[in-house]
């Protein structure tokens, strides 16, 4: 059954009800307005919840949830920074190996013989072409980049294409595309090989809609998906369960690996202090979490700072 409206007074008594502190009333109200207690509450509560009692632990405040939620959406933007400087530099790379291969005319890339056409991803391909990249050229778009080059030059090349794609759907070309055009992207990236690429693309995927969405990241785990062993695994000793890796596979930490290999050495230098910095202020304002709790959570082992240490191959 749907769960019925409650005033803001009422959520406030609620929470009250199940043992958290709220202690400035017009205060809590004002959180609530600002942030929903749906986002806010259901998203984060049970991390502060006593699991035998299903009450909030002894001493947990509405600000301890608060300062979780705020640490889980400024990860969301440090990481959505990160991504964006990743699939601008997918779109440039796969664009060019494309066009360099097979020409800009844009039946090119709708010609499922210009990709991996197999028995088993000839499927895959015609979706690809009907449902992402055919309408595009077919229907009036948003994007007036689109539509000035379909009006004044009558094709729309790859390489202005790709700017209208999701993070996703290029995820999803690449994988399609021929074993040369993957080579060539790969290529861009120290010590990643077309089919390590191609999972990371995909892991990353999957964050990408949660910066998207406004989904909780710190604490989530892709369902069927995970990043390959890379050599940085081995030589930050990484405990295993048999032959899997227990951190850094398909935890965010998987997304600090992935960065490791995919930006530019300077600027994952950036990224890392800035997470850092993230983590320490997210425990310095919280009673309940600890800093081991933390980086347990997000799937970090506890040497992770260590991952600028190692070389990648």
């Amino acid at each position: 059954m749907p769960k019925p409206f409650m005033t803001y007074e009422q959520q406030i008594q609620k929470l009250r009800d199940k043992n958290l502190t709220i202690t400035d009333e017009n205060e809590a109200k004002s959180i609530l307005q600002q942030d929903g207690y749906y986002a806010l509450i259901t998203g984060y509560k049970d991390l502060f919840k006593n699991p035998s009692t299903k009450n909030y632990r002894d001493g947990t405040t509405l600000q301890d949830i608060l300062a979780l939620y705020q640490f889980d959406e400024q990860l969301r933007e440090l990481t959505l920074r990160h991504l964006l400087h990743i699939e601008r530099h997918i779109r440039s790379s796969l664009s060019y190996a494309f066009c360099d291969k097979f020409g800009e005319q844009q039946s090119a890339y709708l010609n499922p013989s210009n990709y991996d056409n197999t028995k088993k991803k000839s499927n895959a391909i015609n979706r690809l072409i009907t449902k992402h990249l055919s309408p595009l050229l077919t229907r009036q778009s948003t994007y007036p980049f689109l539509e000035h080059n379909k009006k004044v030059h009558g094709n729309v090349p790859l390489w202005v294409m790709v700017n209208a794609l999701s993070f996703g759907t290029l995820s999803k070309m690449y994988e399609l595309s021929v074993s040369k055009i993957q080579y060539a992207v790969s290529r861009d990236f120290i010590a990643v090989n077309e089919k390590q690429l191609g999972q990371v693309l995909d892991v990353l995927t999957d964050y990408r809609n949660l910066c998207a969405h406004n989904e909780r990241m710190f604490s989530h785990r892709c369902a069927k998906k995970d990043i390959p062993d890379f050599p940085l695994h081995k030589k930050l000793d990484i405990p295993t369960q048999g032959n899997y890796y227990l951190c850094g596979k398909r935890d965010y930490f998987a997304v600090v690996l992935a960065f490791r290999y995919l930006l530019p050495d300077s600027e994952f230098l950036r990224y890392k202090s800035q997470l850092s910095q993230l983590i320490e202020k997210a425990v310095s304002n919280n009673q309940q979490i600890s800093h081991d709790d933390l980086l347990n959570i997000m799937g970090f082992p506890e040497n992770w700072k260590k991952v600028t240490s190692y070389r990648k191959a």
